[in-house]
Parts: C-alpha cells; sequence; structure tokens
C-alpha cells in the first residue's frame, strides 16, 4: 500500500477546490443569485491592470502548494490590505488607484553579469506563471489564506546571472509621493526597501507575485510585482517593486530602519517569540472572526528551517 507523507503547506487532496469550480466560481455565483454582471464587476483597479500581461491569467495551479486552510474571500484580501506608501489604515484600496502602472520599468542591477532595465510587464513574460496557494501571516497577528500568480525568486535570480560575491537581493520598491501620498510624510524612510538572502531567495517557496485570484494582482495588493515569503511576517513583502540589487551587503529594510528594536531583517514567524508590543501565540483568520495557533515558520518549517539552523547561535534575531 503506497502512504503519501503530505508536506508542510499540503491538504488532502480530497480537500482542494477542483480547479474548474475555483476558475468558474463567480459564473456559478451569477447564475445562483440571478444578479446582473455588474453587480459583480471586479474590485477597483483590477480591471485597469488587465493589460499587464493579463492574458496569461489565470495560471496553471501548482498543486505542490496548498496551505491547507480555506481561501480567504477576494472582496476581504483586496480590500484589507497593508500599504503605507498610501496611508497607514487597512482600508486604501481606492487611494491605491492613484499609482500609474504603464510604464513599470524594473531595474536589475549590482553584482550581476549585465545590468539590465526592462518594463515589468516584458519581465513576466519571460517567467514560468504559476498559481501557488500560500497562507499569510502578518506581524500584527492576522492572517489570509491567497491564491498568488507569479514565479520563482530563483527564477529571476538565474535571469539576473548574479556574481559569486552577490549574498543577498535587495529589492526597492517606486518613489512617487505626487502619486502616494503617504510618501509625502518625511519620517519615514521611503523608499521601502527589503532584503532576502541569496539562500532564502533560491528556495522554493519564495515567489514574485504578478496576479492573485486568477488575474492580475490589483495596485493596492502591490502590482505589478510583489515579493511573496509564506514563512516570513508580511512586512517582508514588498510591495510594487521597481529594483532588484544583487549585492554582498546585508540590506537594511524599511522597518528595521523605523524601529530595529522591535523588526529585523530576518523576520521569521514564530509564536514563541512576542512583538515587543503584542504576543505572536496566536492569529485571526481576517474575514471569519476565528483566532488559532500560529505555527512556528507559519508551518514551513520542514522547509525552510535549515536555511538558519548555523545562525542560531550567531546573536541573530531570526525570528523579528
Amino acid at each position: 500500500m503506497l502512504i503519501k507523507r503530505l508536506r508542510g503547506w499540503e491538504i488532502k487532496e480530497s480537500q482542494v477546490t477542483p480547479e474548474a469550480v475555483f476558475l468558474n466560481r463567480r459564473q456559478a455565483l451569477l447564475g445562483a443569485a440571478g444578479i446582473g454582471l455588474a453587480g459583480m464587476m471586479p474590485h477597483t483597479g483590477q480591471a485597469q491592470v488587465a493589460g499587464m500581461a493579463g492574458e496569461l491569467y489565470p495560471a496553471k495551479r501548482n498543486a505542490a502548494f496548498e496551505a491547507g486552510r480555506p481561501l480567504t474571500e477576494e472582496k476581504v484580501a483586496t480590500t484589507y490590505n497593508n500599504f503605507y506608501e498610501f496611508g497607514t489604515t487597512k482600508r486604501i484600496s481606492d487611494t491605491a488607484q492613484s499609482l500609474n502602472l504603464k510604464p513599470w520599468d524594473v531595474q536589475i542591477d549590482g553584482l550581476v553579469e549585465k545590468p539590465i532595465t526592462l518594463d515589468a510587464e516584458e519581465l513576466i513574460r519571460k517567467m514560468p506563471l504559476e498559481e501557488r496557494i500560500y497562507r499569510f501571516r502578518c506581524v500584527e497577528a492576522w492572517a489570509m489564506t491567497v491564491p498568488w500568480s507569479g514565479f520563482p525568486v530563483k527564477a529571476l535570480v538565474d535571469f539576473a546571472k548574479p556574481k559569486n560575491d552577490a549574498k543577498y537581493l535587495r529589492m526597492e520598491t517606486f518613489m512617487r509621493p505626487k502619486e502616494a501620498r503617504g510618501q509625502r510624510q518625511d519620517w519615514y524612510p521611503w523608499p521601502y526597501v527589503e532584503g532576502l538572502s541569496m539562500a532564502e531567495a533560491t528556495n522554493d517557496l519564495a515567489f514574485i507575485s504578478t496576479g492573485v485570484y486568477g488575474k492580475p494582482i490589483p495596485k493596492q495588493m502591490g502590482a505589478p510585482l510583489r515579493l511573496a515569503t509564506p514563512w516570513k511576517y508580511g512586512f517582508k513583502s514588498v510591495k510594487s517593486i521597481v529594483r532588484f540589487t544583487f549585492t554582498d551587503k546585508q540590506p537594511k529594510s524599511f522597518w528595521e530602519d523605523l524601529g530595529p528594536d522591535e523588526y529585523g531583517f530576518w523576520a521569521n514567524v514564530n509564536p514563541a517569540v512576542p512583538h515587543p508590543r503584542w504576543s505572536q501565540a496566536t492569529e485571526e483568520i481576517i474575514g471569519t472572526g476565528n483566532r488559532i495557533p500560529t505555527v512556528i515558520y507559519n508551518g514551513y518549517g520542514e522547509h525552510v528551517a535549515g536555511l538558519y539552523k548555523d545562525m542560531e547561535g550567531l546573536g541573530r534575531k531570526l525570528f523579528m
């Protein structure tokens, strides 16, 4: 008898929503409710990004990446967003529509064979797109489950051809205070910067999101390019990336610069390590009102814990 051992993020095949059902859920809802198409239009801003390689979506789902939890309702996930460039509340989905996505130049530089600047849509078309369902855990102790579309960070690394002395990948978001009113607040260290070690960047889980819920990613969720690292707290997921820099120096991230006593570079999820101002032992599943226990590395420890095994005795703050 063949016994299959499920990986940390996987669920039983019988629990997976069939792809045809997932992709056609809007049509099914329309038929059941007997309402017009106008009542089911995508959230503000999604139609505006449909031209960003829109015909490539929905991407084929990679069944190896299942979250073990029900998907967060699309309307909830696309209207409950942290994006400080547009404000400090979660309700910035309308405000974020001021961001102009075309043109969107992406710079790849630093310790690479040949620095390059190209349009985001051109980059997306060069990458192997797929859909993955990931758990998302915010440092504020709330969580979602999201079907991201995009490509592995490793594919970007292979495209960039970094030199041997590159140790980190630094990522930087846009700087457009005329479009993003939050960037007019000069007490923040704009632009938003994040980084990964090369070992993290080439891990199978590290992902660049270009779409969500079978469509191009909307502005409020970080269009056109957003990082997804499901074993880390959500503030690592830098949005609307314009620059990837390969470097031999550890980048100083936005929140690390702003609050070094509360936020670190590594930011791995650990329920046993509280934030200085609140517990990380549990998390609220947004849209349900339910609280559940948090799991170390957000449940992905089997696949990422080995990245840090030689760091634990070096005084590094791996979990905050």
